[in-house]
């Protein structure tokens, strides 16, 4: 980070509170303005944040205050709406953070369009020389099952080999964007023989995982589910270390959400009409594996279905 950027920090942590009637959480309070290491470069900031599990359980309400409920009240509402699936009252909290992350992963993120983004300018401002290259125990090759996953991990002389060629092709990559751009970064040329192309050009030979920043802000219930399928195992990795950041602060945001969210949505599971009927053969007695080979469910949405029972690979049939 730049001189000037770490002083407006510095400044920002160490001014003092200030007296408001808005509710505040005390364990996000702390977490303001505080930079939180991602990958190699990147960072998640919280900038700003509005609303409770109290604004909930008021929205769901329509409430001016406490009242006589207890705080148990209070928790078994919120369940009761995720278990629901009422949102609208998730949609009173907010929350608004700086992201630094590598293109291809904002590439990936603002395909969830439930947010209001701004993001840094390269068309303003220079580009810093700051690159994603992925650390050994995540440089993998492509899966042979699913196109959109990985594999085995790549060791020895090749790994060694990848990660020469992403470093290089990166840092030559910056050395033409620099010579393009031929700028101080005050707007004087390096060199007065050249030409100054101009720099909505001169990033588009930037390749993908050069940084980027922007500033994100979104309702709870949209960034729950965006956690919801970005926490997931099978998402990839360089956003899912974000996703898992985010959901600690959210935890500390709206601890009654957050425990209703990770019983219901996280660690539960939704079933179809034929896998509900199975699960009712098996309850009521029945023999579940026959009723699960006769089901007419193709073949991968078997394995899913006793993926989520956590039954593993069926037994064989005589």
């Amino acid at each position: 980070m730049h001189d000037d950027r770490q002083a407006q920090l510095e400044a920002l942590l160490e001014t003092p509170p200030t007296p408001t009637r808005r509710p505040t959480v005390p364990a996000l309070e702390d977490r303001l303005f505080r930079l939180y290491p991602v990958l190699d470069h990147g960072f998640v900031r919280l900038v700003d944040y509005m609303g409770d599990d109290a604004a909930i359980v008021q929205a769901a309400r329509v409430s001016y205050g406490a009242g006589t409920k207890t705080v148990n009240n209070d928790r078994g509402l919120i369940r009761y709406l995720m278990r629901h699936r009422h949102t609208t009252p998730l949609e009173m909290c907010e929350i608004k953070l700086h992201v630094k992350l590598p293109i291809f992963v904002a590439r990936q993120w603002i395909r969830h369009r439930t947010a209001n983004v701004n993001e840094y300018s390269a068309r303003y401002s220079i580009l810093d020389r700051e690159f994603y290259i992925p650390s050994p125990e995540n440089l993998a090759a492509q899966s042979t099952s699913n196109r959109q996953g990985r594999d085995q991990v790549l060791e020895g002389a090749e790994a060694q080999r990848v990660l020469e060629l992403l470093r290089r092709d990166a840092s030559t990559a910056y050395d033409t964007y620099e010579y393009l751009i031929n700028d101080q970064g005050d707007g004087t040329p390096v060199d007065e023989d050249r030409s100054q192309l101009a720099r909505e050009l001169a990033r588009m030979n930037l390749s993908l995982n050069y940084y980027t920043q922007w500033y994100w802000k979104v309702d709870l219930h949209n960034l729950l589910h965006f956690l919801s399928l970005r926490m997931d195992h099978h998402a990839q990795y360089e956003i899912r270390v974000y996703a898992d950041l985010i959901g600690d602060m959210v935890k500390d945001w709206v601890p009654f959400a957050w425990e209703a969210f990770s019983d219901y949505r996280l660690g539960g599971s939704f079933f179809s009409r034929e896998e509900v009927e199975m699960i009712k053969t098996a309850l009521s007695g029945g023999d579940f594996e026959e009723a699960f080979a006769n089901s007419g469910l193709s073949g991968r949405e078997k394995r899913e279905f006793r993926q989520k029972l956590g039954l593993g690979r069926a037994p064989k049939r005589d």
